[in-house]
């Protein structure tokens, strides 16, 4: 385990993390000491327990926020593959109906081709 040390609210805790992940959570550390930093800037001196859970509530709201905002695009992707699967399947159903369609006049343009052949015209010579 590696340690770290980060600063909250010019106070430093000395924390413990997994080997690579240091940069990681000296990052988050500082994000979080902005929250403490800038609730402060709004209310003054409250209570540093105060602070903390005020900028843990604000966090929580915001990541509530970005969780239903991924609902809602997971939804609208699952829409949008179902639509679109709706219009491969038509556009197969169309096309076989297309294929149906010409198989049918090639079988009538022979029919018509074989009746035209057996009524030849007769010579009109003079």
């Amino acid at each position: 385990m590696a340690q770290v040390t980060v600063t909250i609210d010019g106070k430093a805790y000395r924390m413990a993390c997994e080997a690579g992940q240091e940069q990681h959570l000296e990052t988050l550390a500082g994000r979080f000491d902005q929250y403490v930093g800038h609730l402060k800037s709004q209310f003054g001196e409250i209570g540093d327990l105060r602070i903390t859970v005020m900028a843990g509530i604000m966090i929580m709201d915001e990541l509530a926020e970005l969780n239903r905002k991924i609902a809602s695009l997971e939804n609208e992707v699952a829409s949008l593959r179902s639509s679109g699967e709706g219009v491969a399947q038509a556009k197969a159903r169309d096309e076989a109906l297309m294929v149906s369609a010409v198989e049918e006049l090639t079988v009538r343009l022979r029919d018509i081709t074989a009746k035209l052949s057996v009524r030849q015209p007769e010579s009109t010579e003079g």
